[in-house]
C-alpha cells in the first residue's frame, strides 16, 4: 500500500446511513486510533478497551440517540465494519471476525474481539506528514472546522505538532468554499453574533465573528447566506457541537444534555427559546431544509443519551 492508497481508502470509507442521518462512527474509530497511534506507535486494542471511549466520541460528535443501551455500545459497528483494506478483527483464538458478524458489544466482548490497523498501514503511518494528511482528511470529509479542535483534544492529535504537509496527489479533493461567503454573512448580519449580539472589534476588524454553516459544508452544505449564520466563537462551537439549535421559527434551543455550574456557564441555559436575530432587510432568513438537517443530524434533543 502507498500513501496516495491509504487516503484514497480513507476518502472512501462506506457509511451506513440509518434514516437518513449521517454516520460518522467509522471516522471517529480511525481518528481515536491514529491518536492511539501518535502515542504508542501502536493501534492495537481489545473492542472491551475501544468500546468506552469510542462509543463517547460517537456520542459526543454524532446524532444523538435516545436508547441508553445503544449509546454505550455505539463502538460495535465500526469496529466489526470498518474496512478490511485498513483493518483486520480477530477473536480470542486469533481467528478472523468477518464483516458480516453481529455489530453488537456483547457478541465482541465475548469472544475477546481485538482489533489493530493493518501492519503496511502502520508503517505509513509512522511518517507524521502521512499521519497528518490523513487526520486531516478525515475532518475535513466528515465534520466542520469548529470541531476540529474539540475532536483532536478528545483523541490525542496534535496536528500542528505533527505538520501540516498535505500530499499534492490527494485522492478526491474537498470541495472548495467560495471565497465571498464569510464576508456576506457577516455583513448580512451586520457583524453581530445571531445569539448574543456580539459585534467586538479591532480598530475595524471584527474579532471573534464567524460565519457558520447551518448544513456543513462537509455535508454538501452551500456556501450561501440562507445556509449561514453570523455567531461568536463560542456559539459556534456549541452550534456545531449540538449543544444549541434551531426551531423553524428561529427560536433558540439548549440542548438538554448541557450542563453548566458558573454564572458564565449558565449564560448559555438564558438563550433557551429566545429567538435569533433575523439577517438585515433584503437578505434571505436561513432555509427551512438546512435548519431541519441540523436538528436531525447535529442537535442534540430531548432524551438523546450521553456516553
Amino acid at each position: 500500500m502507498t500513501r496516495v492508497e491509504l487516503l484514497s481508502a480513507l476518502a472512501g470509507l462506506r457509511q451506513a446511513r440509518i434514516r437518513n442521518r449521517r454516520a460518522p462512527h467509522k471516522p471517529l474509530l480511525l481518528l481515536w486510533l491514529l491518536g492511539r497511534f501518535a502515542a504508542s506507535g501502536r493501534t492495537a486494542v481489545t473492542y472491551q478497551e475501544a468500546e468506552e471511549p469510542v462509543s463517547r466520541l460517537i456520542n459526543d460528535f454524532g446524532p444523538a440517540v435516545a436508547s441508553r443501551s445503544l449509546a454505550r455500545q455505539r463502538a460495535a459497528m465500526p469496529f466489526v465494519h470498518l474496512e478490511r483494506e485498513l483493518w483486520e478483527v480477530r477473536d480470542r483464538e486469533g481467528n478472523d471476525i468477518a464483516t458480516d458478524a453481529p455489530g453488537r458489544g456483547g457478541w465482541l466482548r465475548d469472544r475477546g474481539a481485538q482489533g489493530r490497523l493493518r501492519p503496511e498501514v502502520e508503517v505509513l503511518l509512522a511518517d507524521p506528514g502521512t499521519l497528518a494528511a490523513a487526520a486531516r482528511l478525515l475532518m475535513e470529509q466528515h465534520f466542520t472546522p469548529a470541531l476540529e479542535a474539540p475532536i483532536c483534544n478528545a483523541v490525542g492529535l496534535d496536528l500542528i505538532a505533527l505538520g501540516q504537509e498535505v500530499p499534492a496527489a490527494m485522492p478526491e479533493k474537498p470541495r472548495k468554499r467560495r471565497a465571498g461567503f464569510v464576508e456576506e454573512v457577516l455583513r448580512a448580519y451586520a457583524y453581530a453574533c445571531a445569539f448574543c449580539g456580539f459585534d467586538g472589534a479591532l480598530g475595524r476588524n471584527p474579532v471573534g465573528l464567524e460565519a457558520a454553516h447551518v448544513r456543513w459544508h462537509s455535508h454538501n452544505g452551500p456556501d450561501d447566506v440562507s445556509n449561514g449564520l453570523a455567531l461568536c466563537s463560542l456559539h459556534h462551537t456549541l452550534f456545531d457541537l449540538g449543544v444549541l439549535g434551531l426551531l423553524p421559527d428561529l427560536r433558540i434551543q439548549v440542548s438538554q444534555l448541557y450542563v453548566a455550574r458558573s454564572t458564565a456557564g449558565r449564560a448559555i441555559d438564558a438563550l433557551h427559546c429566545q429567538r435569533a436575530a433575523a439577517p438585515r432587510p433584503g437578505r434571505p432568513v436561513v432555509a427551512a431544509q438546512y435548519l431541519d438537517w441540523h436538528g436531525r443530524q447535529v442537535f442534540k434533543p430531548p432524551g438523546a443519551q450521553a456516553a
